[in-house]
């Protein structure tokens, strides 16, 4: 397990690669252009898992603090909206 969060700009760089921009990707999943760019500031467990499928990895791979005790457990999260 990866212990630290990836970086916001590495973030945005694996979408870029993909040639994929985060307005976009709100955009098709029906949000407003800058709604994705909270799940990189705070948890919003939709927002991560929109995301990480977009790059092609788990949101626990991107955010594992977010995913994970400090003991390796894991935390309790719930998607209230699916996908």
């Amino acid at each position: 397990m990866q212990e630290t969060d990836w970086h916001k700009a590495d973030i945005l760089a694996a979408l870029k690669k993909k040639k994929i921009s985060m307005a976009g990707l709100s955009r098709e999943h029906g949000l407003s252009d800058g709604t994705l760019l909270n799940a990189l500031n705070r948890d919003w467990p939709r927002g991560e898992l929109i995301i990480a499928n977009a790059i092609g990895v788990s949101p626990q791979e991107i955010w594992p603090s977010r995913y994970y005790e400090k003991d390796g457990s894991p935390k309790s999260r719930v998607i209230r909206k699916p996908i």
